[in-house]
């Protein structure tokens, strides 16, 4: 058998025979000018060479994972992406954050693992007395749209992104059967990753008029779909910024639009759903109604008679303006991760209180939710696996959560007493969850909404498959009764 023969030297290994003896990082390669006779490097890089051996590299204050020279750490911090940028007008610090009573929250709790048997079974005893009277099984609510017919029928589609899609069109039909997918209306998707939910929203809506997509994400996101999209009806704007500082009546668009804002969201993680409920009905439509609470009279000139306001009243009647401009026409969000939850930031605090309940049982509650959808047979391999999984997946928010959204490695999951068996820790589980849902259905209420709660997809398809909806009281006709 022949021997094979010797790779070829890389030629970046050494400088080519007479030229500049240089590495230029920028071009991972030796610099290719001519020196003279006896010289290592050429005129250019002689200083340079010289003078950075005798440079010092340190770590950048603002971001150790990198260096700078010593010497230009101004210059680089002036430029450096780990600098602070200034905040946009839109964000104002904890906005949404709700109250913090820090004197409701004990310093420290102990994991559930921690627990003895009487303090478990106590908590479980407090959950199905909460419990009692709500309904646990959910209306299914499984529907689809013809936008995404032909991209479910694609043979290319592997298992994952299957389940994407059946997700997007159930979530879209919903969308459509509360009467939200229209023209004149702005989408604005929380949570947005990719923007895949208000690509589809946008493909359903063909050509509708003067529709508009805010998509709000606090992290990087790559392969965005945003560039897809390019119609002179439609406009995209993403805001990278954390929903708890979103003020959305100082975004220009919708100060100067007006157009009615319908909040979306798929698999929106654990208090992220609370920071967009209060966003949305709270923070939005409490000032839009403030704004817009002075009487017809008042906003027309003080000259006018009283014959002239009726006319002009009756006038805009007759041209179909509505009486009460609504801020926010509907909410539809799918709901995840209710172990990602935050007793300061939820917003059914005044459900769990009437109940009896405070931020120690929300904390334990929160945590036995993932029961409902976690492994808690799975081995420490795939444990291991998930958790690496985990953080690929939130490192570019590429993907979401269809296993869950479960911890495995979280105390919640693991050496809790053996005296529940699997299926029992699974329905506590889900009645965690209920419970916590339920506090945010009480809490729309009483904002002026009509909330309901349904199955939007299959267990099969994804294990976190409840999607909340919402439409403003006055909007509701009997076709579009949540």
């Amino acid at each position: 058998m022949a021997a094979s023969a010797p790779a070829p030297p890389r030629t970046t290994d050494f400088p080519a025979e007479g030229r500049c003896s240089y590495y230029v990082e920028k071009k991972k390669r030796f610099c290719r000018m001519v020196v003279a006779a006896g010289r290592r490097f050429c005129g250019e890089h002689a200083g340079a060479a010289e003078e950075e051996n005798a440079r010092k590299r340190i770590l950048c204050p603002l971001d150790p994972k990198h260096t700078v020279y010593e010497d230009q750490l101004a210059k680089h911090l002036k430029k450096c992406n780990s600098r602070e940028k200034p905040k946009p007008d839109f964000f104002i610090q904890d906005i949404n954050a709700g109250l913090n009573d820090e004197t409701e929250i004990p310093e420290q709790l102990v994991p559930i693992s921690s627990l003895s048997e009487e303090q478990l079974e106590s908590l479980i005893k407090k959950l199905r007395k909460a419990s009692e009277g709500l309904n646990s099984t959910l209306k299914d609510q499984i529907m689809s749209h013809p936008a995404l017919h032909d991209a479910l029928n694609d043979p290319k589609n592997g298992d994952s992104a299957t389940k994407h899609l059946k997700q997007q069109a159930s979530i879209l039909g919903n969308i459509e059967k509360l009467k939200l997918l229209g023209p004149r209306r702005c989408f604005v998707e929380f949570g947005a990753g990719k923007g895949k939910l208000s690509h589809w929203v946008d493909i359903a809506l063909k050509d509708a008029e003067k529709v508009h997509f805010i998509l709000v994400e606090k992290v990087t996101t790559r392969f965005k779909v945003d560039g897809k999209h390019r119609k002179k009806n439609s406009v995209f704007e993403r805001l990278q910024i954390d929903i708890q500082h979103l003020c959305l009546n100082k975004i220009p668009l919708l100060s100067k639009e007006k157009l009615p804002v319908v909040g979306i969201g798929k698999h929106l993680c654990g208090v992220a759903t609370d920071l967009a409920l209060r966003c949305l009905v709270e923070t939005y439509a409490a000032s839009c109604e403030e704004r817009n609470e002075e009487p017809l009279a008042k906003r027309i000139k003080n000259d006018k008679t009283e014959k002239e306001i009726n006319t002009l009243a009756k006038e805009g009647n007759e041209k179909n303006v509505p009486e009460k401009w609504t801020p926010v026409a509907g909410i539809v969000i799918a709901l995840c991760c209710h172990h990602r939850c935050d007793w300061r930031h939820y917003v059914g605090k005044e459900y769990f209180r009437a109940l009896g309940l405070g931020a120690v049982e929300f904390h334990y509650f929160q945590r036995m939710s993932s029961w409902a959808t976690c492994g808690m047979r799975k081995t420490s391999l795939e444990a291991s696996n998930l958790t690496t999984k985990r953080k690929d997946k939130h490192s570019d928010a590429s993907e979401e959560h269809d296993d869950g959204g479960c911890r495995i490695t979280d105390d919640s999951a693991e050496s809790v007493p053996g005296f529940l068996t699997v299926e029992e820790k699974k329905k506590i589980g889900h009645l965690c969850k209920l419970l916590i849902d339920q506090g945010r259905v009480e809490y729309l209420q009483q904002k002026g909404f009509s909330p309901a709660l349904q199955y939007y997809t299959d267990p099969l398809v994804s294990l976190e498959n409840v999607l909340l909806t919402a439409l403003p009281n006055h909007s509701l006709s009997p076709e579009t009764t949540p």
